[in-house]
């Protein structure tokens, strides 16, 4: 309940039916009451109990601007006696504080109310005017556009609201931002109806809008303010621009990069709203309509299949997007491949050809080893032999070929050598050949093979045995192009014992006939020396006494 003192004139008719105003020395009190809700009038705020007091009475001025009373309440009683004969009989009732209740208020009950106060020395009149309020339903945004178009003035929707008093305000909203009538690229129009039976006003706002391509994603709303407070605000509501292409554009849709065999789908796309679904397609300058997709697919393409692709709209062909495709390929040829057999010694021709889209990188290997580069095969040897692989590479694309080299030639003996066991009782004959195929290897003499390796047709071949006796040894080496010997002489153990001793007395007997050699040398050089220095003091050339004695010492020695 809202209680306004309000000062306003008052009319009255006179005698004469002119309108006359008066003015009163009294504020009338505005009380305002909540539909369908108890409305409580008071009277003189509740200072109405005078000294005296005989009764109190509720009269009204009805809608003809008759007085029609309401109901009495004697002061000695407790009950009021209510004289109302309309719909008021059964709504009103007077309160503790002599302030009259209206039960199930509505929009009839705004007008004016008098409270009289009647005691034995006076009588008093206080006039309350009634307002009945109501609070709107919530905004409801209906009759949407399907669609706005871009740039065209359209109805968007009408927001409503019901049942109120006063009547609501409406105020729509683009993105919590109020819409703001101009006349021409926002015209909003707004109506109030009046439901006939509770007096109750219904608030419409249609709203026409000239959407913006990023209204795409704007969300309107619609704001219901109202006295009775606070805002209601309606559900957002976001709508479908259509806009026409500005931009088209051609995806190639294939994995990276496109090869030789490969399927490459055209996808043509445009920034309209709604999206075109049929476009042109231009196939290396052939032109293809294609109608309810918008794409085109190329199956198993080649390297013809290389160039230029556009697309288009059907009825726009200056609107139009561009691609060029490089369909990715290699060829490689290889000079010579598979089994090669050669012999040692000869040339060894190797070719490699190539045809590629881009530059390509090649790489060898020997035995899966990786080589800094082919080596030269001018003039063959054994270690030349080995699987040769080439890798010729570009992005996406790799071919591997190869070839198998054999080195073939005759066995040939490098090397055959002996040398005693560690046990110091055994020969050990080594065999060093070179050859291929592997040379297979014969001795001469029966012994134990301890240990055979060929390596790029290096063969050696070990064999150890005990002498009993001088002998000559031969090793035999052979393979299916030729063969090869060589001799070598073992001696016995106890024959080679004493040649190593017979050696050692040589050595000796040398090293005594060096050390004389030596002596008289140095001998001479002496009295060579001391003859110069006595022709110079006049001594005598056979030397002094001393000289003697020393040249007798170094002969005896060497004698010894």
């Amino acid at each position: 309940m809202f209680n306004f003192h309000v000062c306003h004139f008052i009319p009255c008719l006179n005698a004469h039916d002119v309108l006359v105003l008066y003015f009163p020395g009294s504020c009338v009190e505005t009380v305002i009451g909540l539909y369908g809700e108890t409305i409580e009038v008071p009277c003189n705020n509740g200072n109405n109990k005078p000294d005296g007091l005989i009764f109190t009475k509720w009269k009204y001025v009805k809608d003809d601007g008759s007085p029609g009373d309401l109901l009495v309440k004697q002061a000695q009683k407790d009950e009021a006696t209510v004289s109302a004969t309309d719909g008021y009989k059964s709504r009103v009732s007077i309160a503790a504080n002599s302030s009259l209740l209206i039960t199930r208020g509505s929009l009839a009950d705004q007008r004016v109310f008098t409270c009289m106060v009647v005691s034995l020395t006076n009588l008093e009149e206080h006039s309350v005017e009634v307002k009945v309020h109501k609070k709107p339903s919530a905004p409801v945004i209906k009759n949407n556009a399907k669609e706005l178009e871009n740039d065209k003035l359209t109805q968007l929707g009408e927001c409503v609201v019901e049942n109120a008093n006063p009547p609501a305000d409406l105020i729509w909203m683009k993105n919590d931002q109020p819409l703001v009538d101009d006349g021409k690229m926002i015209i909003i129009t707004s109506a109030i109806t009046k439901d006939p039976v509770t007096g109750l006003s219904s608030t419409s706002s249609r709203l026409q809008y000239t959407a913006r391509k990023e209204d795409v994603e704007s969300q309107f709303t619609c704001t219901a303010k109202h006295e009775m407070g606070p805002d209601q605000v309606s559900e957002p509501e976001t709508f479908p621009i259509h806009y026409p292409t500005e931009k088209v554009s051609l995806q190639v849709i294939s994995q990276s990069p496109v090869r030789e065999g490969d399927d490459v789908t055209l996808k043509c796309q445009a920034d309209g709203n709604p999206p075109p679904t049929s476009f042109n397609f231009n196939i290396k300058g052939k032109k293809v309509m294609v109608t309810d997709k918008d794409v085109y697919t190329l199956t198993g393409v080649t390297r013809a299949d290389s160039g230029i692709y556009k697309c288009s709209l059907l009825d726009n062909d200056v609107m139009e997007s561009t691609q060029f495709v490089t369909v990715s390929f290699l060829d490689v040829s290889l000079t010579p491949t598979g089994k090669v057999l050669k012999k040692l010694g000869e040339n060894l021709m190797v070719s490699l050809e190539k045809n590629a889209s881009s530059e390509a990188k090649v790489t060898w290997t020997k035995d899966n080893r990786k080589l800094d580069k082919l080596p030269d095969f001018s003039k063959l040897t054994y270690s030349d032999a080995g699987l040769y692989v080439c890798d010729v590479s570009i992005e996406g694309i790799k071919r591997s070929l190869s070839f198998e080299l054999t080195v073939e030639g005759i066995p040939k003996i490098t090397s055959l050598t002996k040398h005693r066991s560690n046990d110091g009782k055994h020969k050990v004959l080594t065999c060093e050949a070179e050859g291929s195929p592997k040379p297979d290897v014969q001795w001469s003499v029966n012994g134990t093979n301890d240990e055979m390796s060929y390596v790029n047709g290096k063969a050696t071949y070990k064999l150890t045995v005990v002498p009993s006796k001088n002998l000559t040894v031969s090793c035999f080496v052979t393979n299916k192009l030729g063969e090869d010997t060589k001799e070598i002489s073992v001696f016995s153990q106890k024959n080679e014992d004493g040649a190593e001793q017979a050696k050692v007395i040589v050595g000796v007997v040398v090293g005594l006939l060096v050390a004389a050699a030596l002596v008289g040398l140095t001998y001479w050089l002496y009295i060579k020396k001391t003859r110069q220095g006595s022709w110079k003091t006049g001594e005598k050339e056979t030397g002094t006494s001393e000289e003697s004695k020393k040249l007798e010492e170094n002969n005896h020695k060497a004698d010894v």
